[in-house]
């Protein structure tokens, strides 16, 4: 099936790595353009170099900083003159009990998280025209909390009622959005969760083993489930919460 992706014009944040870099790769591979950022100016690069100059510009930008929507719009606009859509991944927070972590980390998190994102959403939602698609990259957390992420706990579902309130706000004028639930796929992010655990061969057979498909997705698997909710072929889904995660999560 033609996703309906060549030629449109997609902001990929957090794509240096993981589930952003599998998105912007699968995007890219559909024909579209992307424009990617990430923290560190070298893994920018990097990620051009990996998707090519001819169809990928990148952005060393902190979600967190006022500035960055801007420089993702100009960046969108100067290079290719349109934004189809974005795809909002701002990493995972620190990992902790709700007792553990403290209030510095609550807030430094809830900074980089969610205010971050609600402003790169609210901000790029001005330069987007009918038809546009914007995605959520949140966690199972959303559905059922996960021992140990406290602030992943507590922050992804308001992240989540938020899509579905954008959902609300922007359906009249032609635009989408949708949130993307990963479970445990294997990236970085998951790879340090597991060794965190002390023996992280064991992390990972305990964690397998509550998985139907018994095995952990591949990133891949995640930008082909993320490409297909920012492309026109999902033209009438919006404020959906799709689960990428192998049937691990039990809520509906």
């Amino acid at each position: 099936m033609d996703l309906g992706l060549r030629d449109r014009v997609y902001v990929v944040t957090g794509a240096s790595r993981g589930l952003g870099r599998a998105t912007a790769e699968t995007l890219v591979d559909e024909g579209a353009k992307v424009v990617v950022s990430s923290r560190s100016a070298s893994s920018v690069q990097a990620a051009v170099d990996s998707l090519g100059e001819a169809s990928a510009v990148g952005v060393a930008a902190d979600n967190a900083d006022p500035a960055t929507p801007q420089l993702l719009i100009d960046a969108a606009t100067s290079t290719y003159g349109r934004i189809d859509g974005a795809l909002i991944s701002v990493g995972g927070p620190a990992a902790g009990s709700v007792l553990d972590v403290t209030d510095d980390q609550w807030e430094t998190a809830f900074r980089a998280v969610f205010v971050g994102a609600v402003r790169l959403v609210r901000e790029l939602a001005g330069a987007l025209s009918p038809g546009a698609s914007i995605a959520f990259v949140l966690s199972t957390s959303v559905k059922q909390p996960i021992a140990g992420l406290a602030v992943s706990n507590g922050l992804r579902p308001g992240l989540a009622m938020v899509a579905k309130t954008l959902a609300d706000e922007l359906g009249p004028r032609g635009i989408r959005v949708n949130g993307l639930l990963p479970g445990r796929v294997e990236t970085e992010r998951v790879r340090e969760l597991d060794a965190a655990g002390g023996d992280a061969d064991a992390v990972k057979r305990a964690a397998v083993a509550a998985i139907p498909l018994r095995r952990y997705g591949e990133p891949v698997e995640f930008g082909r489930a993320a490409a297909f909710l920012l492309s026109p072929a999902a033209s009438y889904i919006t404020g959906v919460m799709l689960a990428v995660d192998g049937g691990s999560t039990r809520a509906l």
